[in-house]
């Protein structure tokens, strides 16, 4: 599995970015995703997930209490990608942002360790 993160850059406060992630290797739709972010001297700190239940609905979404309302996270299917659409920035938000694919499909999206595989990081900084 290969996961290739893009859409990060230098924005300031308010504005909006869009990160993309690419998965070859493995259809996700049946995975969880999850997208995270590190900021230097800081751990790993998970941001948003969208999981696989099974469901009539199929999927569940899940974000950090720090992004949620401003954050939304989506798939696309036929393209194999998932996105972290990110508005109302701040800076606090700076980090560099990774995507992960949980292959287990675990209860703790939450947690980096659940995931099997990490793109390489796209940074995002958010000056004020």
């Amino acid at each position: 599995v290969q996961l290739q993160a893009s859409g990060g850059g230098l924005v300031q406060a308010g504005d909006s970015l869009r990160l993309s992630c690419a998965a070859s290797g493995r259809t996700f739709s049946h995975y969880n995703m999850g997208w995270f972010r590190q900021a230097p001297g800081k751990a790993r700190e998970f941001v948003a997930a969208i999981t696989w239940t099974g469901g009539s609905t199929g999927v569940s979404t899940n974000y950090a209490v720090s992004v949620k309302g401003r954050f939304t996270i989506s798939t696309n299917n036929a393209k194999n990608t998932v996105y972290l659409q990110m508005n109302s920035l701040k800076p606090e938000d700076t980090a560099v942002y990774y995507c992960g694919i949980d292959l287990e499909v675990s209860n703790w999206y939450d947690l980096a360790g659940a995931y099997d595989y990490w793109g390489q990081g796209t940074q995002v900084t958010v000056s004020s």
